[in-house]
């Protein structure tokens, strides 16, 4: 994968504009303090909370993250391995449950990735 993908970003915990610095201050979604983050890139100096209220928008985000991991396993489990309907969501509420600092690292990295685009060029600090 490209190193100037928005994907990268999203998927590697970096900052969207120089794809170096981390995005949020731990590494692991599932620590205790999952949803702490840097307010500016610790590398080209981006602003992570452009506005009050910004984040609000990954919400809708995180719902998407939710709705296709709940179809996918559905179509898995339930069609495809002929897994009882109720077995299946005794196992999907802990799995939700589990996966909720994923999910929320996720959207928010994917909700600012919309709204800044990658610099291909190198960033130094001292340029900005």
């Amino acid at each position: 994968m490209s190193t100037h993908s928005r994907f990268y970003s999203v998927l590697f915990n970096k900052c969207p504009r120089c794809q170096q610095g981390d995005f949020f201050v731990t590494k692991s979604a599932f620590s205790l303090h999952f949803d702490r983050m840097h307010e500016q890139c610790p590398h080209c100096r981006e602003n992570f909370t452009p506005e009050p209220g910004f984040y609000w928008g990954a919400m809708f985000v995180s719902y998407a993250f939710y709705t296709a991991y709940t179809l996918l396993t559905f179509f898995i489990f339930v069609q495809g391995l002929n897994v009882d309907l109720d077995y299946y969501l005794i196992g999907l509420t802990p799995s939700l449950i589990l996966l909720t600092p994923y999910f929320f690292r996720l959207a928010r990295r994917a909700w600012l990735t919309i709204f800044i685009s990658p610099v291909p060029q190198k960033v130094h600090p001292a340029e900005r």
